[in-house]
Formats: C-alpha cells, sequence, structure tokens
C-alpha cells in the first residue's frame, strides 16, 4: 500500500488516537498487521475494540496502532479494503480477496427464462447487463436462487434446479410452486415473477463513459478516488498534490459494494476525469 495516497500512517498510544475518519492498524511484534479497520471516528472505534471480549487475542497481541487519516468515510472504505487484500492481517475475515465470482444471467429456454450460473473469467462483470448477484462459487448462487423459489413460490424445474416430470416439481407438491412446471400458471408470469425476485440482485453496468473522480472534502483538504469501471484506481489527494496509483487487476465486490449506492443514490460528488 503506498502511503502517499493520504497522511503518512502515524504511530501513537491511545491517547494520541484523533476523533477522525481514517483507517486503524493494529500492530504486533511481526512486520504484517494484526487487524486493519476503518471508523469516522478513529479514537472511539479503537477504543470499543478494548471493550470487547471477544477480542482479548487481538488485544493481547496488539503492541501499537497505527492510522491514517482519510478527507471522507469512502475513501476509508477504499483504503481499508486495498491494506487488508495486500497485507491479509490475521485476524481480518472480511475483505479478503476472491479469487473468482460467480453471477446469475438470465437467458430464454424452452421452458421459460432460465437462471444459469455465470463465472468471473467468462463475462465481464460491471461491464455486461443481464447480471444478478455477485458470489463466492457456484454453491452459494444456486443456495441464493433455491431461497428466491420458495420465497417467491417459483418453479424448481423451470429455473433448473432439478429435472423436468410430467408431475410437475417438488415444490409443486410443497406448495411452493404455482404451477408453472405444468401449465397451472402461464410461463410469462413465472418469468416476470423471476425478473421481480431478481431485481436488487441486479449488478449494475458502469453507468460512465471513461473514468471519474470521486471527490471527497474535509476543509481545505480534497482526495480524488479515480474510479472506471468500478476499478479503484488510486486517490489523488491535495495534500501531495499527486496521485497514488492502485493497481486493481479486475472486478472487486467490495469495491463494487463501497461505490454503488452512492453513484446511484447520489450521496457523492462525481467530476470527469480528463487524462
Amino acid at each position: 500500500m503506498d502511503k502517499s495516497s493520504t497522511d503518512s500512517i502515524k504511530r501513537v498510544n491511545l491517547d494520541d488516537l484523533p476523533h477522525t475518519t481514517g483507517v486503524y492498524i493494529f500492530q504486533g511484534s511481526g512486520t504484517l498487521p494484526l487487524y486493519i479497520g476503518k471508523s469516522v471516528d478513529i479514537r472511539s472505534r479503537v477504543l470499543s475494540h478494548f471493550r470487547a471480549p471477544d477480542e482479548s487475542r487481538l488485544i493481547a497481541q496488539t503492541r501499537r496502532i497505527d492510522y491514517i487519516e482519510t478527507a471522507g468515510e469512502i475513501g476509508a472504505l477504499l483504503l481499508e479494503s486495498q491494506m487488508i487484500k495486500a497485507c491479509s492481517p490475521l485476524f481480518n475475515i472480511r475483505l479478503r480477496r476472491s479469487r473468482s465470482l460467480c453471477s446469475l444471467q438470465l437467458s430464454q429456454k424452452e421452458h421459460g427464462i432460465v437462471p444459469e450460473v455465470v463465472h468471473s473469467k467468462d463475462v465481464a462483470l460491471g461491464r455486461e447487463s443481464n447480471l444478478f448477484g455477485l458470489f463466492n462459487s457456484r454453491r452459494a448462487a444456486l443456495d441464493k436462487l433455491r431461497g428466491l423459489a420458495v420465497k417467491h413460490q417459483l418453479c424448481l424445474a423451470i429455473l433448473g434446479l432439478e429435472t423436468h416430470s410430467k408431475r410437475g416439481c417438488f415444490g409443486l407438491q410443497l406448495k411452493t410452486c404455482r404451477g408453472a412446471c405444468i401449465g397451472q400458471e402461464d410461463k410469462s408470469e413465472h418469468d416476470a415473477r423471476l425478473a421481480a425476485a431478481l431485481t436488487e440482485l441486479k449488478v449494475h453496468i458502469w453507468p460512465y463513459d471513461g473514468p471519474v473522480y470521486l471527490v471527497e472534502r474535509n476543509g481545505n483538504w480534497v482526495q480524488k478516488h479515480l474510479i472506471e469501471d468500478w476499478r479503484y484506481g488510486g486517490t489523488w489527494c491535495s495534500r501531495i498534490q499527486a496521485l497514488s496509483p492502485q493497481t486493481q487487476a479486475g472486478f472487486d465486490v467490495d469495491i463494487y459494494k463501497i461505490l454503488v449506492k452512492p453513484l446511484f443514490l447520489q450521496k457523492a460528488e462525481f467530476e470527469l476525469c480528463h487524462a
């Protein structure tokens, strides 16, 4: 992690921790960090770790706590994600790098619209339409689909989760299917209900023609995070008047989740990048 993308890492005692936004790092006796977290109030969040009984192992191994301030919360989230993936801290479980992702893609088949599991190596996540959900495995994607089938009374056979039978799918026997598999429900109605069930899982296409800056301000301090195709390219910082680039080889589900709501809910400032 290039430290020049923000203020340099500051090594402090607990009493010196600031009530500001940023990333904090629990360091042990080794070179790699024990735990990396983010907060809009670094001091309060770090102290909460010391009050948590289930974090006694982390506290026992901690020798110092470092921190990096950021101009805003999104910058802290981006920095936290990048640092955890780069360092793989012992006590961090979330935000570990996923080598492969899966999604559900709708296609027209003989029995109706069918969601099929596709892999990130075969489709361009964030650049291709008609994708729903981001999963760490094929099994996780299918488990989610089964849950949606029960909740929305969808046919297991039409969804490809079991083979077709003249007697209908297993869900029909349990009355969790409305009978599209045996003609009791029109296929178009089933297709519409499936589409509605998948709406919240939609993987959005990058809405700009090129890269943009997501801008965060804290008084006179400005940070501009370079984003393109949901990929984080680094942060320009007014304090050093330079961009500290980051290398992101492919689609990162954590970066996508950090950015998608601020962008579509217009809760952040964006400006076009004229490279």
